[in-house]
């Protein structure tokens, strides 16, 4: 019996999964990290305790819990949270903390004057994405503009799941699916790191090597085997973004199939035949050749929730609260929640946004609140589900997973909000799953289309008509519209 073991980490936790030759879980581990605010609108990782101490500690977990030999795992794949930026130096070493995904916006100014120096329709043209808070290209110009010592001493900028993969295996690798998110430095036509749009941000020398997903990036080194308890010279894949191995988790793999993923963010993935460019959407190469992906994402989700339990309500647990929330009647009693804590990515792409509660009289209760929460959430993903009907790519199946589909109310929520059926499969572990089988793709152990055996469905999610649904996710859109000059000249004092 063979093994293939994956590894993904998230915005709060990392988690691990250890699988048989069939898709049987044979182990799995889980540590919590926090996601660092130093200033507002910045977000970060410690790259070396939160990205490699989890995985060292998660991976030592399996393997004790399992007994297996370690000969006997085939191959290992991690995937994390993306896009990141870490600099290094020639040692490898990070130099500084790792700057998360679109919800740090501290390159807003790169991002405005990128943009206008190059023009928006020769980034969607070269890119196939705006640039935004989610892109990397300019916040490394703002390393280099900010920090010049630093960034003199940087070797290579990777980002979380190319850190892991070389403290693995020494190599500097990055999957095509990740490196689109390098906007204005990578050309989604050509596949390629371009300098022809900004050759000012960075030498292109010193990013990754590029390669597919399921590529071998190389083998576990002696030293990494020493800290992690792996056996010297297991292949280990190029890895790619968390959010793509969930959705390979739940079988997303034709055109059209979507995947809805509840976790610190929503984040939304489809698979199509062709590129879809819009500027309210992103787009990436998919993990195999010749296949294309749209994404979307909101800001703040899973992590609103777990705000409003730290702020709100520190004498209950997430069960408590989900049991409030589904005793509070669908609409909340006319109670609106924006859930822009962190500002918005998609389709608003509003940085600047903030959230809200918005209709609160003196009969609400803490239950109706988390409601609001919920379904401001909710409706955030509509308004997504909307935009791509819009382009003409509405999704044939949805595939949900996510910590979040354990909460009855919020599935429910986006369901009834968006009108669309979800999909949920009998495994729920997610990314750390897909990694697992990525890994059993990539020594041929398995073929892409065996997802679905590993992974069968469970139930579904079906929608429901709700009447205060249909009268207020119009308002909740008008609330954005009438307060979104409150929150820009509220948030101008910012330091950003």
């Amino acid at each position: 019996m063979s093994y293939t073991l994956g590894v993904d980490i998230g915005t709060f936790e990392t988690k691990g999964v250890l699988v048989d030759a069939g898709g049987g879980i044979v182990a799995t581990a889980t540590r919590a990290h926090k996601m660092l605010v130093p200033r507002p609108g910045w977000a970060e990782h410690r790259a070396d305790e939160d990205w490699w101490g989890d995985f060292v500690f998660v991976t030592r977990a399996l393997l004790a819990q399992s007994g297996i030999d370690p000969k006997a795992i085939a191959a290992v794949a991690a995937s994390a949270i993306g896009p990141c930026m870490l600099p290094v130096d020639a040692a490898g070493a990070p130099l500084m903390n790792g700057v998360l995904y679109g919800v740090d916006t501290r390159a807003l100014a790169e991002v405005a004057e990128l943009t206008d120096r190059i023009g928006e329709a020769r980034i969607m043209q070269v890119c196939g994405n705006a640039l935004t808070s989610q892109s990397v290209g300019p916040k490394i110009l703002w390393l280099a503009r900010t920090h010049p010592e630093l960034f003199a001493r940087t070797a290579k900028v990777l980002t979380s799941t190319s850190y892991v993969t070389w403290k693995l295996t020494g190599e500097h690798v990055i999957d095509h699916y990740t490196a689109a998110n390098f906007s204005p430095l990578y050309d989604v036509n050509k596949l390629a790191w371009t300098d022809a749009l900004a050759g000012d941000i960075i030498d292109l020398a010193r990013l990754p090597r590029l390669a597919w997903s399921t590529d071998i990036a190389g083998s576990v080194t002696a030293a990494a085997a020493a800290e992690t308890g792996l056996a010297v010279g297991t292949p280990v894949t190029v890895g790619t973004i968390d959010a793509a191995a969930e959705a390979v988790s739940v079988g997303v793999q034709s055109p059209g199939e979507m995947m809805m993923m509840y976790g610190s963010t929503i984040f939304i993935i489809q698979v199509t035949s062709d590129p879809v460019r819009d500027a309210r959407l992103w787009y990436a190469p998919w993990l195999f050749p010749g296949m294309h992906a749209s994404m979307a994402g909101l800001a703040t989700s899973g992590t609103l929730t777990h705000w409003f339990r730290d702020q709100l309500a520190r004498d209950a647990d997430f069960a408590a609260l989900a049991a409030e929330a589904e005793a509070s009647p669908k609409g909340a009693k006319g109670l609106l929640c924006l859930p822009y804590f962190s500002g918005e990515r998609t389709p608003i792409y509003d940085p600047m946004a903030r959230g809200a509660f918005f209709g609160l009289n003196l009969t609400h209760t803490r239950g109706d609140m988390f409601r609001a929460a919920i379904e401001g959430v909710a409706a955030g993903t509509a308004h997504v589900l909307e935009t791509y009907a819009e382009v003409g790519a509405s999704p044939r199946r949805v595939l949900a997973v996510g910590g979040g589909v354990k909460n009855a109310v919020w599935m429910q929520a986006t369901s009834d909000l968006s009108g669309e059926a979800q999909i949920v499969c009998e495994k729920t572990v997610g990314a750390s799953y897909g990694d697992a089988f990525l890994a059993a793709v990539a020594v041929g152990h398995a073929i892409a289309e065996e997802i679905t055996e590993w992974n069968p469905v469970a139930r579904v999610v079906s929608p429901e008509p709700v009447e205060a649904y249909k009268r207020q996710y119009p308002l909740f859109k008008a609330l954005y519209l009438a307060t979104k000059d409150i929150a820009h000249d509220l948030g101008a004092g910012d330091a950003v």
